[in-house]
């Protein structure tokens, strides 16, 4: 009796829980098609009406489609019995349970983590443009680095200059000759380019600070308060001018100049003509204008690969910045978002559990049903029925006749005397087995004439051997001081 109870208990149980669950899984439809329209109503461009009523069809269709979906496995899933039947029934589940994560889990991700998602979107996009400016910012400030080169190459020649000049430390003959007069115009040119390079360094500066406030406020819209569109907006607008100011930072780099000038001053050498009084100086003034010649050689070799280098750098790409959506934000970036996903997952999955729970109950029950014995499931008739099917097949008789229930043990029989008389005579197969296991001192008493015989045996007749030996039992004692 205790897997009967079992059986009953589980089947009361999913009875009493019935409205419940009907009642939970209403309310979980209603939630994923609320969240499903602010995720619609923000993928929307249009008139204001036309986004309300699409937005609403849409999330109205998504509700009811979970809803009957789910009823329709809690219904069927757990009925089902053979493996097979529950494998197809569970790919079913599986194929629903894909398209409701396509048509609404995302959309509900967008609605739970659509703003903080745009808010990322912008946070990322302004590290990478931080970073641009930071690299345009050091390209231009690697040709910064050619300066202290430069100036001190120019001071080297305006040093011999002098000394040639005073006390002609080349030539060996004090004056203003053609060697310093070629010793003055190359640290002229020297002195050209590192104030070129000075200048780009302040422009430089100009240009970073610009980018910088830039940089400043497009944080600021990142994590200020209001609507997350109406900032996402201003901050594209700040995007566009710190592009311009990075491609600046990029043009201002003077390593190109430098790389131009370090050249120049070897292939654009001109040597004067040495103005030696004698010809022993002429000589002189000739090799020393050959050992400035190879000295300029040398340093336009130097700063040329200085430059080149520089510019052998990679350069800053331009990016752009491409607005999205709250819902293709979540997409994006849905590994920054698993909390917000696995929520909006679970309002549309959740009724799986609940599915799996019937299926284990139903189980359970069918499982406890065939643990019953044919015992514990016979009624009072069966049993009735079963011992007249086997009296009968002792005694030969067809089986037809023991499926036959006297109408006296039947519950809506009449229980007067005259109905049990006429169940007596109707009954041939009752007499005849009376009459058998009647035993043989008992014949007397159906001999006896009188009014009083037919009831005596009658009686006998309808009871069994058991009820007889009691009324044969006072015939013989009182027969006892007759004989003697």
């Amino acid at each position: 009796m205790s897997s009967q109870n079992s059986a009953a208990r589980i089947g009361q149980t999913i009875k009493g829980l019935e409205t419940t669950t009907r009642f939970a899984l209403a309310v979980l439809a209603l939630a994923s098609g609320v969240y499903t329209y602010l995720g619609v109503r923000g993928l929307l461009d249009g008139d204001a009406n036309f986004v309300f009523f699409a937005a609403i069809i849409y999330s109205s269709a998504v509700s009811v489609g979970i809803y009957v979906f789910w009823s329709y496995m809690m219904r069927l899933l757990p009925l089902m019995r053979e493996m097979s039947q529950r494998l197809v029934m569970g790919a079913v589940m599986a194929l629903g349970a894909l398209m409701i994560v396509a048509m609404s889990s995302w959309l509900n991700a967008a609605a739970l983590a659509g703003s903080a998602a745009l808010e990322q979107h912008m946070a990322v996009t302004l590290e990478d443009f931080a970073g641009d400016l930071d690299a345009a910012h050091a390209n231009a400030l690697s040709a910064q680095s050619l300066l202290p080169d430069v100036q001190r190459a120019s001071e080297r020649f305006a040093t011999l200059g002098a000394q040639e000049r005073e006390g002609g430390a080349l030539t060996g003959s004090a004056g203003a000759g053609s060697v310093v007069q070629l010793l003055s115009q190359m640290s002229s040119q020297l002195d050209s380019l590192a104030g070129s390079i000075a200048v780009s360094r302040e422009q430089t500066a100009a240009l970073f600070e610009t980018g910088s406030t830039h940089l400043a406020t497009m944080r600021e819209l990142v994590s200020g308060p209001g609507q997350v569109q109406p900032r996402a907006d201003s901050f594209a607008a700040e995007i566009v001018q710190l592009t311009a100011v990075i491609a600046a930072l990029e043009e201002t780099s003077v390593a190109p100049s430098v790389q131009r000038a370090a050249e120049d001053l070897s292939l654009g050498f001109i040597a004067p003509v040495a103005d030696g009084q004698s010809q022993n100086l002429v000589v002189r003034q000739d090799a020393a204008m050959a050992n400035i010649r190879a000295a300029v050689e040398a340093q336009s070799a130097q700063l040329a690969g200085a430059a080149t280098q520089i510019l052998e750098q990679p350069r800053v790409q331009p990016r752009r910045f491409v607005p999205l959506s709250s819902a293709e934000a979540v997409l994006r970036y849905a590994g920054d978002f698993l909390p917000s996903w696995a929520g909006a997952i679970s309002i549309d999955l959740i009724p799986v559990v609940l599915v799996l729970l019937l299926a284990v109950a139903h189980s359970a029950m069918r499982r406890d049903a065939s643990a019953l014995d044919d015992a514990e499931t016979l009624t009072a008739a069966d049993m009735m029925r079963a011992v007249a099917l086997h009296n009968q097949m002792m005694a030969g008789r067809p089986i037809h006749d023991a499926v036959h229930v006297p109408a006296r043990e039947r519950d809506d029989a009449p229980h007067d005397e005259a109905s049990r008389e006429d169940e007596a005579d109707t009954d041939p197969a009752r007499n005849e087995a009376s009459r058998e296991d009647r035993p043989a001192e008992a014949e007397p008493v159906e001999a006896v004439d009188g009014p009083q015989a037919q009831p005596s045996a009658g009686r006998a007749t309808r009871n069994d051997t058991v009820t007889a030996l009691p009324r044969r039992e006072p015939r013989k004692r009182s027969e006892g001081p007759g004989g003697q």
